[in-house]
């Protein structure tokens, strides 16, 4: 049983830290929809095609502009935060149940 807790701490680390890069990714896609960056720069299309799956299904679901501001990027937040808090933390506390 502790290998199974270990493995569920594993999961549970990866995928924290892989919410937060993507969390950082949204930042910045938030960020350079504000100013007119080069649409031919790596790092700028490596950030819209990370991002741009999952904006287009909240954007298709949810009228998320209003006034021409768009909340999708918000509203995408709002997920991984509600992910990190719920997914990770429920893995963690099963592993250490299992540890124990």
């Amino acid at each position: 049983m502790y290998m199974i807790g270990y493995f569920l701490m594993a999961v549970a680390k990866v995928l924290d830290l892989a919410l937060s890069f993507y969390m950082w990714v949204v930042v910045a896609r938030a960020i350079l929809s504000w100013v007119n960056p080069d649409p031919y720069n790596a790092i700028v299309r490596f950030i819209h095609s990370v991002t741009e799956p999952v904006l287009v299904q909240i954007r298709s679901r949810i009228p998320s502009s209003f006034g021409g501001i768009d909340f999708s990027p918000i509203i995408v937040f709002l997920g991984v935060i509600f992910l990190q808090t719920f997914v990770v933390n429920a893995l963690k506390r099963i592993s250490f149940s299992m540890m124990m």
